[in-house]
């Protein structure tokens, strides 16, 4: 295995967002689990938008590391 796999896998065991992804993903404080359904929750709501179109209001935090 990797050095970038093993850190991958070691922060995955501490419940942290691995670095590697932290350099390409918003920034969160929150552990590994919530910080993905955060994200899923954020590829859901951009994929209504692209298939449905204007919306009337829009998930300003999906935008934006609040």
């Amino acid at each position: 295995m990797s050095l970038a796999l093993e850190k991958m896998f070691d922060s995955m065991l501490m419940k942290k967002v691995p670095e590697l992804w932290e350099s390409v993903a918003y920034p969160s404080l929150k552990p590994l689990g919530s910080w993905f359904e955060d994200l899923v929750k954020r590829i859901e709501f951009f994929r209504v938008w692209v298939d449905k179109g204007v919306m009337d209001s829009y998930w300003l935090s999906a935008f934006f590391f609040p």
